[in-house]
């Protein structure tokens, strides 16, 4: 096998994985096919990277390395690299068995996993991969070696200590904001809840885009161990470390083609949460129209597969299955959301959030001991009233870097706003989720902390022509433009008078 010896020119740019560029004439060389693999080789070091061809970008004897590559390898720019042709990997027989509608054995699945983390796939076999899941699935096995492999190719935190408990929403909702009342209410009892959540993928804000706005997120392993042993709470952004880094990974191709299969979602979330070490589990499924989990009959079906799959992983999970079928609270975007948060920490908080978080909160107090069963809902209200919750909050706040003595309004959000009225008098009838986060998504959020929603309005009201429903925020004109297209072709409110239907007597005709 031919190799190549390369100068390193180091390229300041992320890829999301391990890519490298090298001029033609070297491709041509060694018999290179843009997109195929390379082996990279130092003194120190070996990996694998996808190459592409250039006569641009580097002269030939260079190697353009973009930013993963260079930090795999600590390159500097000069260094010697030898480049020769990498076989395909095994594990692309098994990505197409599994397109095919085949059941993946233990091995296949580790294989894949293994070049997931390796970086030894392309974008194409990713995409294949993600959409196999997606379109045929997995059985309980496949889902079981799925979430053990994905466990195994990363660190784990060990806290010593019972009652570690977290949660977990399925997601589907926009202004799902509830994690920043819950985990200060639970670990006000006492109780470790050491959360790690992931970015938004197909809402408008997940709850580390969330907790961005008031702390940094991007804890190390060591930071959200002490943070959590000192203070019983963290909110930290899972991507940050490497708790089942295959996670992170297939979910930035989830991302790009904006769908969550059932089996990966099922993995993703008990494989992050048994690398943070906890003993029990609370899974949240929202459940009604334009959720993510439509109907009970769907909710109840999820909840086995989590509650099956924590007993064959020896971990205890309970599953709440809750209310979807309209946004929680009234914002939606992270700058929105973390205000509206704080606002109920404080007391002023809507109805529909005090009583989403204190219900999960209930249960991770009767899971983690602290309260009696039956008892938990009770606590957890007393404990938000109080204030203890919010001097919790304030607690983990400092502790992950940020101000512990701000407040709502001290929030920036975008100051580019449109107030969008209702149309027509009516009742509202449904708020669609879907179109509330594609709105909020326009607007510039998740990327744009300052942008989002905020619903003036919510189901069962009665509104007039010409009401404000609901207020658009940006940071930048042409993205509060693009929002408001947005709106106009996909409303967010179904407003319904009280005659439905008009059914006229016609003569029969004999």
């Amino acid at each position: 096998m031919k190799k190549l010896t390369l100068k390193a020119k180091p390229l300041d740019m992320e890829t999301g994985r391990n890519i490298v560029v090298i001029h033609e004439m070297d491709s041509q060389e060694i018999g290179h096919f843009p997109g195929d693999r390379v082996r990279l080789i130092t003194e120190k070091k070996t990996i694998v990277a996808i190459a592409n061809e250039t006569n641009k970008l580097v002269k030939p004897g260079e190697l353009g390395a973009f930013r993963e590559v260079t930090e795999a390898l600590s390159l500097k720019s000069g260094d010697l690299v030898n480049v020769e042709i990498a076989p395909r990997p095994q594990s692309v027989v098994s990505i197409k068995k599994k397109m095919m509608g085949g059941k993946l054995t233990y091995e296949e699945i580790g294989t894949i996993i293994r070049d997931v983390v390796d970086g030894n796939l392309s974008t194409t076999e990713m995409t294949a991969f993600v959409v196999s899941e997606f379109i045929r699935g997995m059985d309980l096995d496949e889902i079981v070696a799925l979430t053990q492999h994905m466990l195994n190719t990363g660190d784990r935190i060990d806290f010593d200590r019972e009652h570690v408990v977290d949660v977990h929403s399925i997601g589907g909702v926009p202004g799902n904001k509830y994690a920043l009342i819950t985990v200060p209410i639970v670990a006000a009892s006492g109780i470790i809840v050491p959360k790690t959540s992931s970015r938004a993928i197909t809402s408008a804000a997940g709850t580390a885009d969330v907790m961005e706005v008031l702390a940094n997120v991007a804890l190390s392993i060591d930071e959200i161990k002490k943070i959590a042993s000192k203070v019983g709470g963290v909110l930290a952004w899972g991507g940050a470390v490497n708790l089942a880094p295959a996670d992170d990974i297939i979910i930035s191709t989830e991302r790009q083609l904006g769908i969550d299969p059932r089996c990966q979602l099922l993995a993703s979330v008990m494989s992050k949460k048994l690398a943070e070490g906890v003993d029990s589990i609370l899974i949240d499924i929202p459940t009604g129209p334009g959720a993510k989990v439509e109907s009970i009959e769907e909710a109840r079906s999820f909840a086995h597969d989590f509650i099956e799959l924590g007993h064959k992983l020896g971990v205890q999970v309970e599953v709440a299955v809750t209310y979807g079928g309209q946004p929680v609270g009234h914002n939606v975007g992270p700058a929105l959301e973390a205000k509206e948060a704080l606002e109920t920490l404080l007391g002023k908080g809507p109805s529909s959030l005090v009583e989403k978080a204190t219900s999960l909160a209930a249960i991770m107090l009767e899971l983690g001991g602290a309260a009696a069963a039956g008892l938990g809902k009770e606590m957890a209200l007393e404990i938000l009233r109080s204030g203890k919750a919010y001097q919790k909050m304030r607690e983990i706040i400092a502790a992950q870097g940020g101000d512990p003595d701000i407040k709502p309004e001290d929030i920036p959000i975008g100051d580019k706003k449109e107030v969008v009225v209702a149309p027509y008098s009516g009742y509202v009838t449904q708020i669609y989720n879907q179109n509330v986060n594609e709105i909020a998504r326009a607007a510039g959020a998740p990327r744009d902390k300052g942008a989002g929603v905020v619903l003036l309005r919510k189901k069962e009201g009665k509104v007039d022509k010409g009401e404000p429903l609901f207020e658009i925020y940006a940071e930048h004109e042409s993205k509060l433009e693009e929002a408001l297209e947005i709106a106009r072709r996909k409303f967010p409110f179904k407003i319904e008078g009280m005659l439905l239907e008009k059914i006229t007597h016609r003569p029969r005709v004999v």
